[in-house]
């Protein structure tokens, strides 16, 4: 255990296995984050079913070689229930598979805090609820486990009083292969929003930012082609965030001209402004209020109209279609190959 700031992370020595080795643990989901909890957990040397609808996933996970069954039968069977199930879907499945079939002394698990934050899904008092959420999506838990490493982690308890709940959390991250590298503290309301805040507003400004430097470069003379290569498709960007996560942003930035750090430093200013700020501040409001989950609950209800519309007119923008040029021709070339993406 070790404390940066104010905040605890805990590691392998401070998880004990053997909490879990009697318990059946049961995976509800088997996507990208199931299967890699599932597979994890089973070379940990723990007792893993899979719960999930007849699909293709439950085809994976039968080829993985899991025990599987539709979600109500998990659940009855599981001591540790992990919901690994789209945060959108999951207060339905919840009410329908899972709430009905919960007995005192099982666990419920949330890779996400977004659904207990907001109150979509509120647990009885005799169920132990936790928090395990990998910062990092369900390849790359995979793969760094395989590779006797781990991603971080973020975890959390609903009773701070029960020792059982984080003994238990901390068991699973372990089993996992969080705890390799570290089980940060934290809390269902604090993981959700910050987990908001970088999609919508690290996300959403990365974006746009790219739209305009397209559209303003066009305007500038430069060529479409000529432009998106410089603003993505080289991989350039991937390999200068690949360098931030190994060094640090400004050690990175040391690898950049000296030209390119004075551009950054002296234009980042006009970026920083009180009425940006004060937007992103809306934003964060929103979250922090619940609006935007009420929003987005509206939307799901209503079949997704904002959503598609704006999906499709984000693909009708130019820089996707000289995206599409400049990609093909470097794929033909064997310059694109397939990556091992593991960011969330």
């Amino acid at each position: 255990m070790e404390r940066i700031g104010s905040v605890t992370v805990y590691f392998d020595e401070d998880a004990d296995l053997s909490i879990l080795k009697d318990k059946i643990i049961g995976i509800i989901g088997y996507g990208n984050q199931g299967q890699a909890w599932a597979l994890n957990l089973r070379d940990s040397g723990l007792n893993v079913i899979v719960g999930n609808i007849k699909d293709k996933y439950w085809d994976i996970a039968v080829k993985d070689g899991f025990k599987v069954m539709p979600i109500s039968d998990a659940v009855k069977k599981a001591d540790v229930i992990c919901l690994l199930i789209p945060d959108e879907i999951m207060p339905e499945v919840y009410k329908s598979e899972i709430e009905s079939y919960l007995t005192a002394g099982k666990t419920l698990c949330f890779a996400s805090g977004y659904n207990i934050t907001y109150g979509f899904i509120n647990p009885p008092d005799y169920v132990n609820v936790i928090l395990v959420a990998p910062r990092m999506i369900g390849k790359g838990v995979r793969e760094l486990y395989k590779e006797g490493r781990g991603a971080p982690a973020l975890i959390a308890v609903r009773d701070k009083s029960k020792d059982l709940e984080l003994k238990i959390a901390l068991a699973l991250a372990k089993g996992i292969g969080f705890t390799r590298v570290g089980a940060f503290e934290s809390s269902f309301e604090e993981e959700t929003i910050c987990d908001l805040i970088s999609e919508q507003v690290m996300g959403a400004i990365t974006l746009a930012a790219l739209k305009m430097s397209f559209e303003t470069a066009i305007e500038a003379g430069v060529r479409p082609e000529i432009e998106v290569l410089e603003l993505y498709v080289s991989g350039e960007v991937f390999e200068m965030w690949k360098a931030i996560f190994e060094m640090g942003y400004l050690e990175q930035a040391k690898l950049h001209s000296t030209t390119s750090q004075y551009g950054t430093l002296t234009r980042q200013e006009i970026f920083s402004s009180s009425e940006i700020k004060d937007k992103i501040k809306c934003i964060v409001n929103e979250i922090v209020t619940g609006k935007f989950a009420k929003e987005w609950k509206l939307e799901q209800q209503a079949t997704y109209p904002v959503f598609s519309k704006l999906k499709e007119l984000t693909a009708k923008h130019p820089i996707f279609k000289a995206e599409e040029r400049v990609r093909e021709l470097l794929k033909k070339r064997g310059y694109i190959k397939k990556l091992r993406v593991m960011w969330v």
